[in-house]
């Protein structure tokens, strides 16, 4: 019995040694990889030939004629290379597929969703692109004109752009911004445009899709129910805006200033932060909107406007735009940092950032008092009814007074705002966190 199992298992080693045997004979004959590093190891130096350097005599047997001597190599030395190369080929092409994803879905912002499903279009897929949250639909005039009902119901107005109210589908309702011809403006939709395709977050407001057939360029957007921040605060007849609201609008704001200066792919400077620009969805979430002034790759400062191509960096608005900015021509992300203080003192004291009839800056009206010269209760809005906490208000008016400071390095980044009013507004804990 032991010599039949003794006779097994040497046939089984022999079989194994002569397939082993084989499959090396063929990786040897058909192996490219294998081919290459023998014809490297025959034409490499290390060739050598041996020979006798003393004559021979008649009684010696006749000396073999030279024969070149060749480094022999064993084929597992071969095989292991082999595997190798294969490996670190296999491991660079990992990395690099790796690095190339990382970098497309960063460039996307994160998960794309269905936001244009409900856009009205058959073929809504087809002309499609990825950007902000979802994909963007883009439009022909036409449908433009239909959602439109032909431009019917106007919904805001700017210096170079109208706003109509738009019904997508169903009951769904948007808004379409039609920018008016010209070289310029069709420079400043397209700007505009490239910028909003970058942007995914909750207190920005959301592109759904944009037509470019014509001169006149037109996007549409979500739809914000309850106007803007503007005429919230300083219409009259108008429901007043509660404190908590108030505070939990100045920290959305910061939210979306942080995200545009410091988390997005590329940094942005807005530009023209004013109230009209923060736009009240049914829930009273800030949309931070028209981007027509930003610009994108800001890290601290641009060539100032004396430049002729960059006379059109930034414009603002009367009231919001930084002092250190109409007298040196240098944009920075500190510009949008002083709005954000504007915006605040306006949310606090329900005053407007410039009064035309009277020709008034806010932030002079309001100079002593950021300096502490003056009660922080008599600043706040009187239409409150004394219904606010006043540790927020002193709060709310030191951060104003930080965002405001004549040196912009003085003045604090986006999330450091966040933070102080995390710290220092208790109501701001419940706000929920955007990214």
């Amino acid at each position: 019995m032991a010599t039949c199992l003794n006779t097994d298992k040497s046939m089984v080693s022999r079989e194994w040694i002569f397939c082993a045997s084989k499959f090396v004979c063929w990786y040897r004959r058909s192996c490219p990889i294998y081919l290459t590093l023998q014809m490297l190891i025959l034409s490499s130096p290390l060739t050598f030939c041996v020979a006798s350097t003393v004559s021979p005599s008649p009684s010696d047997p006749p000396t073999p004629s030279l024969k070149t001597t060749q480094p022999h190599v064993p084929p597992q030395i071969i095989i292991i290379l082999t595997l190798s190369f294969v490996l670190l080929l296999a491991l660079l092409f990992g990395m690099g597929f790796l690095f190339k994803f990382l970098k497309l879905r960063k460039l996307r912002g994160g998960k794309p969703t269905s936001e244009s499903d409900n856009l009205p279009d058959q073929n809504k897929g087809k002309d499609s692109v990825g950007g902000g949250e979802g994909f963007v639909r883009k439009f022909k005039w036409e449908e433009i004109k239909d959602v439109t009902k032909d431009f019917s119901v106007v919904i805001g107005q700017g210096g170079f752009s109208n706003v109509y109210l738009a019904n997508l589908s169903g009951s769904r309702q948007g808004a379409v911004k039609v920018h008016v011809g010209g070289d310029r403006l069709n420079q400043v939709f397209k700007q505009e445009l490239d910028i909003l395709l970058r942007l995914r977050h909750d207190n920005i407001v959301k592109l759904l899709g944009y037509c470019d057939d014509l001169e006149e360029g037109a996007m549409v957007f979500e739809y914000a129910p309850n106007g803007n921040l503007q005429e919230k605060l300083h219409e009259k007849n108008k429901e007043v805006v509660p404190w908590k609201s108030r505070t939990a609008i100045a920290y959305k704001l910061a939210q979306a200033i942080e995200y545009l200066h410091e988390k997005c792919s590329l940094q942005i400077v807005h530009g023209d932060i004013k109230a009209s620009n923060v736009l009240l969805d049914e829930h009273f979430n800030c949309k931070l909107c028209d981007f027509g002034s930003a610009k994108m790759g800001f890290s601290s400062a641009v060539m100032p406007p004396s430049c002729s191509r960059m006379k059109q960096v930034m414009i603002g608005s009367p009231g919001y735009t930084d002092p250190h900015y109409l007298r040196t021509g240098f944009a920075s992300k500190k510009n949008d940092v002083y709005s954000l203080g504007v915006i605040i003192l306006e949310l606090v004291t329900g005053m407007e950032a410039f009064c035309p009839e009277r020709g008034q800056l806010l932030t002079s009206v309001l100079a002593p008092n950021l300096r502490g010269e003056v009660k922080v209760e008599e600043l706040v809005d009187p239409r409150l009814g004394g219904e606010f906490e006043l540790e927020e208000a002193k709060a709310m008016v030191s951060i104003a007074a930080l965002c405001l400071h004549q040196s912009p390095t003085v003045r604090p980044s986006a999330s450091q705002i966040m933070q102080l009013m995390k710290e220092k507004i208790m109501s701001t804990n419940f706000v929920v966190c955007h990214k």
